[in-house]
């Protein structure tokens, strides 16, 4: 009778013992990875600013950045008709949709949830975003002539292009995991739209639109950090593909309509460069297109995929 009672006093000794070392593997390993994403995240925000810089410095500050952007508005002027007035409806109607879109979820989201830090961060982020774009326009320069006919009014970046990015990006940061990806490409695609429409109607220059994209970049990537860091609980995916709005056909189009975007740019940049197809007096204006869609979706791959490897990151043990 002895022995057994020692026996069973060491294995209830030694059991707390061999408990305590997963789970302080498991804290440094939830350490490390936090400290990698964030890494990410700061890497991501630098490159937007970094990408910004060299938009404004290319397009607004040389003669072949000029050149390139102003032709493409220019052959704007030869898109007409049910488009160019469909276009012009659709930027009448931007600021009061952005704005009742990016309401009606993130109140909806707020109330149902009770994610009131992640709105706060989320719209709080979104105003910074539009009045930095209105800040900026104002603090650079008119455009320096650089041997090219244009307007020298500066245009970058486009309030009405920003306005849409920015309430898209509200609703991404604050919808759960498994709704980022259908979120990222609707919101992806209606930032592109409403960039596009203010080329065709001659309202912005394609790089206007694209440092658009780079400054709701700048500022919604820290705000999207605050909202991982401070919603952990919910912050959390399953699993990949486990619901049909974090299906992998979502990152598939936004990655598809950029590399066919490309290849349309690659064949219009050709076409200019070589003479070919000197019938067409659109390539520009196609490119310029082209860049917008590549930014825009760009973007939203790159959002989609960091937002879900965090929360893939966080349900590891």
């Amino acid at each position: 009778m002895i022995l057994p009672a020692k026996y069973d006093t060491l294995k209830v000794m030694s059991f707390p013992k061999t408990s305590r070392l997963p789970a302080t593997n498991s804290t440094a390993t939830s350490r490390w990875a936090g400290a990698g994403m964030g890494f990410l995240f700061v890497l991501a925000t630098l490159a937007c600013m970094v990408a910004f810089i060299a938009t404004y410095y290319f397009f607004v500050r040389t003669t072949t950045g000029q050149y390139i952007d102003e032709s493409a508005l220019v052959e704007a002027a030869t898109i007409n008709g049910p488009t160019e007035r469909a276009t012009t409806q659709f930027l009448d109607w931007l600021p009061v949709t952005s704005v009742a879109i990016a309401a009606v979820v993130v109140l909806f989201v707020t109330i149902m949830r009770r994610r009131w830090k992640s709105a706060g961060i989320a719209v709080a982020a979104c105003v910074a975003a539009n009045l930095a774009t209105q800040l900026l326009k104002d603090w650079f320069p008119n455009r320096p002539f650089r041997g090219v006919q244009t307007i020298e009014l500066n245009s970058l970046p486009s309030g009405h292009t920003t306005l849409a990015a920015s309430a898209a990006a509200a609703v991404f940061l604050v919808v759960s995991p498994r709704w980022r990806p259908l979120a990222g490409f609707l919101g992806g695609t209606f930032a592109v739209a409403a960039g596009v429409s203010t080329l065709i109607n001659q309202w912005h220059r394609p790089a206007d639109v694209v440092a658009a994209f780079l400054v709701v970049g700048a500022v919604m990537l820290p705000a999207g950090w605050l909202v991982l860091r401070t919603g952990k609980r919910w912050n959390v995916q399953d699993g990949r593909g486990e619901h049909w709005a974090s299906s992998r056909v979502w990152l598939s189009l936004s990655t598809l309509a950029g590399v066919a975007a490309a290849a349309v740019a690659v064949y219009s940049l050709i076409g200019v460069a070589t003479g070919f197809g000197q019938e067409s007096i659109t390539n520009y204006f196609w490119a310029g297109v082209s860049l917008i869609v590549i930014t825009g979706y760009l973007a939203t791959v790159a959002a989609t995929w960091l937002f879900g490897l965090n929360a893939r990151r966080r349900q590891s043990p």
